[in-house]
């Protein structure tokens, strides 16, 4: 393994894709690209391994990349496509440590009450999750191991969400900006020149909580990364056939960024 990995757990949209009942192209698609459980993320270093977000899938996405260690979650905000496979954490509390669990305040409130019985010490039994929550500020960095972490602040609809920047090694090896609408002058600024950016990149038409194919762009061109992948995306856009401007790609569930 390299030093720093990055592996899209998941890279679709809220409802995933296929859809329920949808007879669409993109949904009725045979090619594995076009098959996108919720937008979610695992990154493995020699020395910690995390994840950010845990989708409903979690569960099943951990079994098909083999993921056998998790040291750390992070949580970008409380919508359900992005918290409901918080109990699956579980498997990597077994021998009764305790997980870190980094969130901001509000989503950190929301994941106390939803999953209460793993929070409350009364509540604990053998086999729950054990969280160890860690409250994180926008623009104030963390380490997980040897990797600094920068949460970044960003408007999603009515709310808040956080991306998050990585850097190892004296280099910005990658950013997530995944669930956004407005990215600040501010982010823009302290993610200049990333790796990787993986950014919220929904669909061709314009989405009032999401960023549209052209706002994405726009706003690789200001980051200026080495490359950029778009997530998040949704049963209008088929992999194979999509054309996107150079330096941009659309992330597949499965692949993996070195």
């Amino acid at each position: 393994m390299t030093d720093f990995q990055i592996t899209i757990l998941g890279s679709g949209t809220s409802q995933g894709v296929p859809m329920i009942g949808c007879e669409c192209a993109v949904c009725r698609s045979r090619d594995p690209r076009d098959a996108r459980t919720r937008s979610s993320i695992y990154v493995e270093t020699p020395e910690a391994a995390w994840v950010i977000d845990t989708t409903p899938e979690f569960r099943l996405q951990c079994l098909r990349e083999g993921v056998r260690r998790v040291d750390a979650a992070l949580f970008t905000h409380a919508h359900s496509d992005h918290i409901m496979g918080f109990d699956d954490l579980r498997r990597f509390c077994e021998r009764g440590n305790f997980l870190p669990v980094y969130a901001g305040e509000a989503t950190m409130d929301a994941l106390r009450r939803a999953f209460r019985f793993a929070f409350d010490p009364q509540c604990h039994c053998p086999g729950y999750v054990k969280p160890e929550p860690h409250l994180v500020e926008p623009f104030t960095p963390f380490s997980i191991g040897q990797t600094t972490l920068t949460p970044l602040p960003m408007t999603h609809g009515g709310i808040e969400t956080l991306g998050f920047l990585m850097e190892r090694g004296g280099r910005k090896r990658a950013a997530y900006l995944c669930d956004c609408k407005g990215v600040s002058d501010a982010v823009v600024e302290r993610v200049a020149g990333v790796e990787h950016l993986i950014v919220d990149g929904l669909r061709i038409r314009p989405h009032p909580t999401h960023l549209s194919h052209e706002e994405a762009a726009a706003l690789a061109r200001r980051i200026n990364p080495g490359a950029t992948w778009f997530t998040h995306i949704c049963h209008d856009i088929p992999h194979a056939t999509t054309v996107l401007p150079p330096g941009i790609q659309l992330a597949y569930d499965g692949l993996k960024l070195t």
